[in-house]
This record gives structure tokens, C-alpha cells and sequence, in this order.
């Protein structure tokens, strides 16, 4: 019985090299120097520089997100029911890299300026294209290691370079973009080239980030090609029904990104029209969201050890409220708000605990998925990736949605670029402090369900393991 547990250790309780880890790390830094790019700033471009008003915003944001809820399933089963030649899941890092830069760089262009309908194409283009990359992305992770040990590791690294990206966003896309509008300015129409060439820096570095976690990764834990046959767009709802964790992992992401989609992408209009700041000192706070994963999420495995996973999870969540709750004093007194140093403090704190939140949330995901292949004898990592990709979306999509609708509600002034009225100011501060707390709130609510302890995982695990060495 030993030799068999020691040949389940070294079948699929795969150890990877560091050069491996960041190769696949490097992938969502990839993404994130995109994808960030859009949540964090797309909107306040689409309002203050393209010309849209922020309900026709809001109104396209739920469209697309309404695409990719046909869209994301369809992607997950093809790309579990076919292995490419260029490997199974990673191959789409090129394949579907390529046109993701593309439209992302066309999305801020200003050529057709206040079209809808140009804003219509690029978004759905730029969306799809995203899928394509981001769900078998996702499956990788899973494909590569059955052990909780490396897939802690995997993902404090993972995240550690998705907080790279996105500091390289929060804080260096106002900065790049002031520094080449002839205005100074990042919300006023003269910026439009500006914006252009700093999203066509970005997104040609992404593309070659890309290629780099394609040439690192390899697929070791996959599901047999008789089995992948079998696979269709409705294991999607059959998976969600009978998957309990995976249900309450899917919802903990809509309300996370959904808080983290809000506040990012009205942080800039907050610095802007609320604190009054200059673009680097938005670009500090923007920054601010970012630089606590360097910190911190190197010590996740520790901390993990330490106090347990799900009691990480409240711990860090509560710092998160805590944060917010300090932002939102120090704006309604004035002479706390001029005091540019307490929004970073409480910016920091905020972002402490969102980072360690949802970046422990990724390693939930190979979890869940072992779980569904011990309940029901497929791995299907396409389909659960999908899943988790539609409600992923649908919480980023609120970071689009919401904002546009607070805005048009509080009558916010696109054409104004210092000035709002005190309805105004209120509102963005709601979509920074008060709605993303609600959130967090819900979201502890959410993860106190979750049921998958380490050792339980690892039991499963090994148990699969022994039942596939039964088979052959």
C-alpha cells in the first residue's frame, strides 16, 4: 500500500521548477496589463474622452456581459473536448492572444469618436477575445499539478505578478498618458492619442508575456480523450447544481470582482472630482491598490498555515471593510480630505485585504474542480473554468454597470474636467467606499459555506489518483 501511495505522489503530485511558476504567472500578468487596463479606466475614456454618456455606457457594459454568459460555455466545452496541437489549453494563449490585442488597442481608439456602434464592436471583439485566453488559462492552472502545497505556491506567485500588472496600470497608465496628452490631462478629449499609444505599449508587452507562459507551461493533469469526447455545453449547468463548492466559489466571485470592478474604476473619478488630485497623485492612490501583494502575498502559504484558509478569508475581507470605512470618514470631513496622505493610508489598508481576498480565490478553483472529478469520474477544467469565467465577468461587469448608472443618477457633468456638483461627488464616493463594504459583507457570507479543507482535498486527490491507476 505504501509503494501505491508513493506512485500516487509521483504520478500527479507534480513539483515545478521556479522558472515554470512564473512562466504561468507571467500569463496573467499578461492579462492583467490588458484586462486592467479596461476595468480600471475604459469607462471614465468612454465618458470623458471618446464622448459617450455614462447610462449609453452602462447599458453597453451589461450587453456584452449578457454575450459572454452564451459565449463563455461554448469556449469551455470546445476547448475541453479538443486538444490542439500546440497543447490543449495553452495553445489559446497564442491563438487567442493575437486577436485580444487587437481589440484591445482599437477600443481605445478615437478615430470614430462618440460612435456607438464602433464602441459596440470593439468591447464584444476585445470581450470574446478575452475568453478565449483567459478560460483555458484557467484550466491550466489545474493541469498542472494535483498538490495543494505547489498550488498555494503556484498561486501566491500567480498573483504576485497579476498585482505586478495591475500596479503597472493602477500607477503607470495616468502617468504615461498625462505625460503625452498636450493637455496634462487624462479625462478631457485632447488625450485621446495619448490614450491610443499608451493601450498599444501595454498590449503589445501582454502579447509577448503571453507567448513567454506558453513556452514555460506544459499540461501533465488531464482528463483521458474518450472522456473529453462526452463533453457538452450542458455540463456547464449540470456541473454548477451538483458542484456545492463550486456554486459557492461562483458566487463569492461575482460579489469580489464586483466590488473590486466598482471601486477600481471609480477611483479615478474619485481622485479627480472628489479629493481634487493631480494625475500623479492619482496615480499614487490608483498605485496604492496594488502595492500591498508585494507584501503580503508571499506570505499567504504562511499565513494560510497559520490561521486556516477560511479564516484567512474573514480576516482579510474585515481589513477590507475596515479600509473602507476609513475612506469614507476622511472624505466627509474636509479637513481630513485635503490631508492627501490619510487617502493613501486608507486606500492601502483597503487594498490590503481585497489583494489576499480575492488572490487566495484562484486556488479555490483546481479545488473545486478535483472535487467535480471525484463526484463524477471527468475533469472537466474548460467547463469549470468557463463557469467561473461567466460569473467573474458578471462581477466585472458591475464595475462597469453600477458606475454608469450611480453616475447618470447623480446628473455627473462629462463635460467638466474638475468640477462636480455635491449630488455627484456623493455618488462616486458611494461607488468607492459604501457599495464595495455592502460587498464584502455578502462576500463573507459566501465563503463561510465553503467546505473543502486542505486535508479533505488532498484525500481526494489521492483517491483519484489510485482509482486511475486501478484502470490501467
Amino acid at each position: 500500500m505504501e509503494q501505491t501511495i508513493a506512485s500516487v505522489e509521483k504520478r500527479g503530485f507534480y513539483k515545478l521548477s521556479w522558472l515554470q511558476r512564473t512562466g504561468f504567472a507571467s500569463g496573467d500578468l499578461a492579462q492583467n496589463l490588458i484586462y486592467q487596463t479596461i476595468g480600471m479606466y475604459l469607462l471614465i475614456f468612454y465618458t470623458n474622452v471618446y464622448g459617450l454618456n455614462p447610462a449609453s455606457a452602462a447599458f453597453m457594459f451589461l450587453i456584452v456581459r449578457l454575450v459572454d454568459v452564451l459565449w463563455d460555455p461554448l469556449v469551455g466545452t470546445f476547448v475541453d473536448k479538443h486538444s490542439p496541437r500546440l497543447g490543449k489549453y495553452r495553445s489559446y494563449l497564442v491563438l487567442g492572444g493575437i486577436p485580444l490585442t487587437g481589440f484591445a488597442i482599437l477600443c481605445f481608439w478615437n478615430g470614430f469618436h462618440g460612435s456607438l456602434v464602433y464602441a459596440y464592436v470593439t468591447y464584444v471583439g476585445m470581450s470574446m477575445c478575452y475568453t478565449l485566453v483567459n478560460v483555458p488559462y484557467g484550466a491550466l492552472n489545474a493541469s498542472l499539478t494535483r498538490d495543494t502545497n505547489e498550488i498555494t505556491i503556484l498561486t501566491s506567485v500567480r498573483m504576485f505578478f497579476a498585482n505586478l500588472g495591475g500596479l503597472a496600470v493602477a500607477y503607470g497608465i495616468p502617468k504615461i498618458v498625462s505625460a503625452l496628452a498636450s493637455d496634462g490631462k487624462v479625462n478631457t478629449q485632447e488625450a485621446s492619442g495619448a490614450w491610443f499609444t499608451t493601450m498599444l505599449i501595454y498590449s503589445l508587452i501582454g502579447l509577448a508575456l503571453l507567448i513567454f507562459c506558453f513556452t514555460q507551461t506544459k499540461e501533465r493533469v488531464v482528463m483521458d480523450k474518450s472522456e473529453t469526447a462526452n463533453v457538452k455545453v450542458s455540463d456547464l449547468w449540470t456541473e454548477f447544481v451538483r458542484n456545492k463548492p463550486l456554486r459557492v466559489l461562483a458566487f463569492f466571485f461575482v460579489t469580489a470582482f464586483a466590488m473590486m470592478a466598482i471601486g477600481n474604476s471609480a477611483g479615478s473619478y474619485y481622485m479627480i472630482y472628489n479629493v481634487h488630485g493631480t494625475p500623479d497623485q492619482m496615480a499614487n492612490f490608483m498605485g496604492l491598490g496594488s502595492i500591498p501583494a508585494f507584501i503580503f502575498m508571499p506570505m499567504v502559504p504562511a499565513i494560510k498555515r497559520a490561521i486556516g484558509k477560511k479564516q484567512m478569508f474573514y480576516v482579510f475581507l474585515g481589513i477590507a471593510i475596515f479600509g473602507m470605512a476609513m475612506l469614507y470618514i476622511i472624505s466627509m470631513v474636509p479637513t481630513l480630505k485635503d490631508e492627501i496622505w490619510l487617502v493613501y493610508v486608507a486606500q492601502f489598508v483597503k487594498s490590503t485585504g481585497v489583494i489576499v481576498a480575492t488572490g487566495y480565490m484562484w486556488a479555490l478553483v483546481p479545488e473545486v474542480i478535483s472535487y467535480g472529478e471525484y463526484t463524477t469520474g471527468r475533469r472537466i477544467s474548460g467547463i469549470v473554468n468557463a463557469l467561473t469565467g461567466i460569473f467573474y465577468k458578471a462581477g466585472m461587469a458591475l464595475g462597469g454597470v453600477v458606475p454608469g448608472m450611480i453616475l447618470a443618477f447623480v446628473d455627473f457633468d462629462q463635460t467638466n474636467s474638475t468640477v462636480q456638483s455635491p449630488m455627484a461627488e456623493q455618488g462616486i464616493l458611494w461607488l468607492v467606499a459604501i457599495i464595495p463594504a455592502i460587498l464584502l459583507v455578502l462576500a463573507i457570507f459566501i465563503i463561510s459555506k465553503y467546505e473543502l479543507s486542505d486535508e479533505v482535498i488532498d484525500d481526494i486527490n489521492k483517491k483519484i489518483e489510485l482509482r486511475q491507476m486501478a484502470k490501467e
